[in-house]
């Protein structure tokens, strides 16, 4: 097995990645160190500057991920601000934003930023488009997944076991493309 370490403190997210790599030999391992984040229009502006910032606190190669979920009748909102959205307004507030609006779609994205002491940085994407949900559906997952229907279901993420999630979610779709960038190590 590979140790590779995963610098986040979601328990949920260290899952996803974990049942990804594991069966390509990779031993993920958490490390829940914090940095700062910086406030950025891009997902992979907020990567490239965590990586600098871990860079020199994390011996070896290292990944960390950030995603959001972007509400197009919110103007993109929360995007980049997804995790302190989530922290406090949550669904509910989301939901409450929409009201009663026909117009629901979103696009939830993720950048796994991948660093390597000897190639430097380097960054992988993934999307996933849908609907919000009126109300909160499943009890699996976390964050957003209760209300994010993506395109081509009537469910939720929150109403996903992981595997099915996985095959569809920008997580699993990032997660596919740093499975081929680590492949090419």
């Amino acid at each position: 097995m590979k140790a590779l370490d995963f610098i986040t403190s979601n328990k949920g997210k260290l899952k996803e990645v974990q049942a990804a790599l594991g069966p390509l030999g990779y031993d993920v391992r958490q490390m829940d160190i914090g940095y700062p984040e910086v406030q950025a229009d891009s997902l992979e502006e907020v990567a490239l500057f965590g990586m600098e910032q871990l860079k020199a606190r994390v011996d070896g190669a290292f990944i960390l991920e950030d995603s959001g979920i972007f509400i197009g009748p919110l103007g993109g909102f929360p995007g980049v601000y997804s995790a302190y959205v989530m922290r406090t307004v949550g669904n509910p507030g989301i939901l409450g934003l929409l009201g009663d609006r026909k117009d629901r779609g979103a696009v939830f994205r993720s950048c796994f930023g991948y660093y390597d002491p000897k190639k430097g940085p380097q960054v992988v994407k993934g999307e996933c488009k849908g609907t919000i949900s009126t109300e909160m559906r499943g009890s699996n997952g976390f964050g957003y997944d209760p209300i994010f229907i993506p395109e081509g279901d009537k469910r939720t993420f929150g109403e996903m076991s992981l595997e099915e999630k996985n095959k569809v979610s920008h997580r699993g779709r990032s997660l596919k493309a740093l499975v081929e960038l680590l492949k090419g190590r």
